[in-house]
């Protein structure tokens, strides 16, 4: 039976602020693995230190998210810069989270880009490159994090770095393959949720918000810390999941399970 990643964004608060209704500790329970927020889009060194330490405490893969510099945004706008600046930002923030990691006795296993910055490095291929490359040099064994037929997902199939595909558990899609992104989520019941993501890895497809329907690639399946009810997504995702017989793990076990 099919082995799949479950992970999900966390660590998005700043100094006492916080965002969205579940906990790092409550999700730590369900994922497999962890976009920690690196301080540009949330996130702050106690916050990294705090999830770092909790992805080493229950084997939960650790993964650098980090965004454009746009806390007030919350890294969904795009900032004009060349590929140069958002490579150097991006390790800048890699760097600040396998140190945490480091500390902790747990290395980086993925690097996923977060919000605007996810989809301009799978849409500028030029970027992708630069991202690839630099990632060839500082963290050859990252998995990159993107969707399919993503610049990203190119790029590093190319240059020979790590790479996993996801799935939105809590996003749309539209009829050519690419997420539908809204700044505002509406509630979602967690049983359709689940029910998707168990079609997605059983049938290889998914519904599309035109009434059509798309094949789908993945080895990860994501969904949001910020998504209102995440916590009863996640839970819902994972035991849909299991029940299935489909194995939850981190990616460096899913060769293996292959």
């Amino acid at each position: 039976m099919r082995t799949v990643d479950l992970n999900c964004d966390m660590g998005e608060g700043f100094g006492h602020w916080r965002y969205g209704d579940a906990t790092d500790d409550a999700l730590m329970e369900i994922v497999s693995s962890a976009n920690v927020a690196t301080g540009y889009h949330a996130g702050d060194p106690n916050i990294m230190n705090a999830v770092a330490a909790l992805c080493a405490e229950h084997g939960v893969g650790l993964g650098a998210h980090p965004g454009y510099a746009d806390r007030q945004g919350f890294g969904r706008r795009a900032i004009a810069a060349t590929s140069d600046e958002l490579v150097n930002d991006i390790i800048y923030q890699l760097g600040a989270l396998r140190e945490f990691g480091r500390r902790h006795g747990i290395a980086i296993q993925h690097v996923k880009p977060h919000g605007a910055l996810f989809m301009t490095v799978g849409k500028d291929a030029e970027l992708a490159r630069a991202l690839v490359d630099a990632l060839r040099k500082t963290a050859p064994d990252a998995f990159l994090y993107c969707l399919q037929g993503f610049e990203a997902f190119n790029a590093a199939t190319a240059a020979g770095q790590p790479v996993v595909r996801e799935f939105y558990a809590d996003r749309d899609y539209d009829r050519t393959g690419n997420i539908v992104f809204a700044r505002k989520m509406r509630v979602l019941d967690p049983a359709e949720v689940a029910d998707k993501c168990v079609r997605a890895c059983t049938e290889g497809k998914t519904a599309t918000v035109d009434g059509g329907t798309i094949d789908v690639n993945f080895e990860s399946i994501c969904f949001h810390s910020d998504t209102p009810g995440a916590l009863a997504i996640g839970k819902a995702v994972r035991e849909g999941l299991t029940g299935a017989g489909i194995t939850i793990a981190p990616p460096a076990h899913l060769a293996a399970a292959a």
